[in-house]
């Protein structure tokens, strides 16, 4: 679903209202003002100021009013659930993981709760999208942040990868367990206190998601908002994405002490270098352990294993 915002002047909402007011629809929380329902399109204008149109004729709805920019353009860019006018200023549970896409490491999944209260301490600790950070700035704050705020991180080493996903798992199944494992035990902890919501940065559509952890014995569903660019829509998803991402370097750090070598990260050339060197030098059930063994960059390195043999 394509969502655009715009900021508008009063004058410009009042013209807004007056052009759709025969589609008008009931307004269901308390921050709208007006919403009109399309064909294709809903319309909704805010206390704020804000206008959002969302469903496949929201650019062309909003392109006879202006042109989204800043929050707009992000809200604009992101697919998954409408979030609330305001999301950014509220108590969010977000989460998110990291080491889907490499090679040799864990997938890392962190929950992390930032209170309203605390938005202004994040950002102040450095937080931001964790694209914009390296990762030695990462490593430095996510101490400060792991004591700030309540969460957990999950690690799912790659001997235990393997195995569920030789029994047929996917990796959207395994991201989605991992999740609500991580989201239920930062429920716990902050208990009986709740988040105004819950944000998982998206990786599979709502149903997907829900089917894939379908058989779990306790199932997180209560306010749960799915969007993809998490990390730039609430500062908790940003924090859950370092915290998330520090795991899987320092499972990488002792990995690499274990091997004796400096594993790389990702999945390129340089990967299928030092497999075929771990592979010639300590053989296929040992790689088999630092790797997701079934990413092709196996047969990569058992190819150049062959060819130094030869």
């Amino acid at each position: 679903m394509s969502n655009v915002v715009l900021k508008l002047p009063e004058e410009s909402l009042l013209r807004v209202i007056a052009y759709y007011k025969n589609q008008q629809a009931a307004a269901k929380a308390q921050y709208v003002r007006f919403t009109a329902k399309l064909p294709d399109a809903v319309v909704t204008v805010y206390t704020s100021g804000k206008v959002m149109f969302q469903g496949a004729g929201a650019e062309r709805e909003a392109g006879k009013w202006g042109e989204a920019d800043g929050e707009a353009a992000k809200a604009a860019s992101t697919k998954g659930d409408v979030l609330p006018d305001g999301f950014a200023d509220r108590s969010v549970l977000g989460s998110d993981e990291t080491g889907t896409g490499d090679f040799f490491g864990p997938i890392t999944v962190a929950a992390c709760f930032v209170p309203s209260d605390k938005i202004a301490l994040a950002h102040e600790l450095g937080v931001k999208d964790s694209k914009l950070l390296t990762d030695d700035h990462m490593r430095k704050i996510a101490p400060d942040l792991k004591e700030a705020f309540v969460h957990h991180v999950l690690t799912l080493k790659n001997e235990k990868y393997n195995e569920v996903q030789a029994r047929g798992w996917s990796q959207g199944k395994i991201k989605a367990l991992l999740h609500n494992q991580a989201l239920k035990l930062v429920l716990q902890k902050m208990a009986p206190e709740k988040p105004d919501a819950i944000l998982i940065d998206q990786f599979a559509e709502r149903g997907v998601y829900y089917n894939h952890i379908k058989n779990d014995k306790e199932i997180i569903r209560e306010n749960v908002l799915f969007s993809t660019k998490a990390e730039g829509l609430h500062v908790s998803v940003a924090c859950a994405s370092i915290i998330a991402r520090v795991a899987f370097l320092e499972e990488m750090d002792r990995m690499s002490q274990e091997v004796g070598v400096t594993l790389p990260k990702g999945a390129g050339k340089g990967v299928d270098e030092t497999a075929a060197k771990i592979l010639l030098k300590k053989g296929p059930d040992y790689l088999k352990s630092l790797t997701k063994f079934h990413f092709a960059n196996t047969k990569k390195a058992q190819v150049l294993a062959a060819k130094r043999r030869s």
